[in-house]
């Protein structure tokens, strides 16, 4: 995968992610972008991010910019101590992807870059920084993360989760740590460490593999657990599952928290279940591309009690919301909130798959095929739009008959049924996702499996490139 720089920063193999390309990506956004009173940077556990991140902070402070170093931090995290501190930041992540995989994700003073910022950084790219007179100041900063958690354990009081016993799948995700030390501040009555690996294991939480369900389940039910938590590696997107060892998808998560946080408009990509316009809790969906800019732009048009969502979980705070104490608001991707605001609610629901089960009859599933060069999955997308009869084709092996299209990312195409198939190459990996709606969980992952073979089958014949 040659670097790419897009909606989740720069990406690419950790071979090709040169010192020379990541000052010079630095370096742009430096010049393109305002910074504040300072660079905050952080990294995951991946073995080439320490080093990366040193370029990163060698690369501002050349250019005069003070550097704060947080060290190996959840994104979050980072982007709400550089938010309080009125500074920019770069966290050294690869997120979801191999370990032989890296990149960089850049944030300003408020927030997440936007897709302007992307086209300003890319144009700066020809205009490097001119050095400073001497090199800027670098200090370090050992709080950001115990910040991140001590946000959550005053918004959702010390009792919050008195009695549940949770698991913790800690991985090799950089937020693991201090998703055990929030869950034991907010009273769980055990907090059991699972699968913790020093070697980087990568973790996408809107695609959980079959194995890793299976362990999900074991662990459940060897410890008599009421929950297992997990995020990805660099701590952006939840993952929890019940007490019958099912991974709640991301989207019914961020339904669920919409409303726990008393959201009145809600902001989500395309692929998201559409349970949360069927449920009438609020005043306003607004729906958008997927990628977060998309979703923090759609929150900016729309300001008040606005929250944000994707389908992977990665939840959005647009407001100071209230609930056993003052919860800020934190407009970047989260997990650890869509997390904790489901387990808060389900003691009084009867268990998460209870409280889950109050949620409109709309069930998603996703996966992906990798390995998909992104011009064999933009080829085989537009094929299928392009004309009703190789839509129609596409659908039948599967016993669906097409309906209303939606060309706003990908192919998404609500069905005679009802349900629906939302095929999209990914952004930032050489992948082609598909997302599916139905009316049950099992009609949902039948439907997955089914599709992602028939996608297989469409891009074996389709001609060479």
């Amino acid at each position: 995968m040659a670097p790419r720089f897009g909606t989740s920063g720069l990406r690419g193999l950790v071979t090709e992610l040169t010192p020379e390309l990541v000052a010079a990506h630095v370096g742009a956004f430096l010049r393109a972008c305002p910074q504040g009173t300072g660079l905050f940077i952080g990294r995951d556990l991946r073995p080439s991010s320490p080093a990366l991140a040193q370029v990163v902070a060698e690369t501002a402070r050349r250019a005069g910019v003070p550097v704060t170093d947080c060290g190996a931090v959840p994104t979050p995290a980072l982007a709400l101590a550089a938010m309080g501190a009125g500074a920019g930041a770069v966290m050294v992540t690869g997120s979801h992807i191999p370990a032989d995989r890296n990149g960089l994700k850049f944030y300003l003073p408020t927030g997440e870059i936007t897709k302007a910022d992307e086209a300003a950084i890319l144009a700066a790219l020809d205009h490097p920084m001119p050095p400073a007179p001497e090199p800027a100041p670098l200090s370090r900063d050992t709080t950001a993360g115990a910040a991140w958690v001590r946000r959550s354990v005053t918004a959702f009081g010390a009792d919050a989760l008195a009695g549940l016993r949770v698991g913790v799948w800690s991985h090799s995700a950089v937020s693991r740590d201090l998703m055990i030390a929030a869950l034991r501040a907010l009273g769980c009555a055990a907090v059991v460490e699972l699968g913790r690996s020093e070697e980087f294991i990568p973790v996408d939480t809107e695609a959980v593999p079959e194995g890793a369900r299976r362990q999900i389940a074991d662990w459940i039910a060897e410890h008599r657990l009421d929950a297992l938590v997990s995020t990805d590696g660099d701590g952006d997107r939840p993952l929890l599952a019940d007490a019958e060892g099912r991974v709640i998808p991301g989207d019914l998560l961020g339904q669920i928290t919409a409303a726990a946080v008393g959201a009145e408009v809600v902001v989500t990509p395309v692929s998201s279940n559409s349970g949360v316009e069927a449920g009438g809790r609020f005043r306003r969906v607004i729906r958008t591309r997927i990628g977060s800019p998309f979703v923090i732009a759609g929150m900016e048009a729309a300001p008040g009690r606005t929250v944000g969502y994707e389908a992977n979980g990665g939840f959005l705070l647009g407001f100071e919301a209230r609930l056993a104490g003052p919860l800020p608001p934190l407009p970047t991707r989260d997990s650890l909130l869509p997390i904790l605001a489901p387990l808060s609610r389900a003691r009084a629901a009867g268990g998460l798959a209870a409280l889950v089960g109050r949620e409109p009859d709309r069930f998603t599933a996703s996966d992906r095929l990798e390995e998909v060069p992104a011009e064999r999955a933009r080829a085989l997308v537009a094929g299928l739009a392009a004309q009703p009869e190789p839509l129609a084709a596409f659908l039948a092996p599967l016993g669906e008959v097409p309906g209303p299209t939606d060309l706003t990312d990908g192919l998404r195409v609500t069905c005679a049924s009802g349900r629906i198939l939302h095929v999209r190459p990914s952004g930032n990996a050489p992948e082609l996702r598909l997302y599916v709606e139905a009316e049950n969980p099992d009609a949902a992952g039948s439907l997955l499996a089914r599709g992602l073979a028939v996608l297989g089958q469409a891009l074996v014949k389709m001609p060479p490139a």
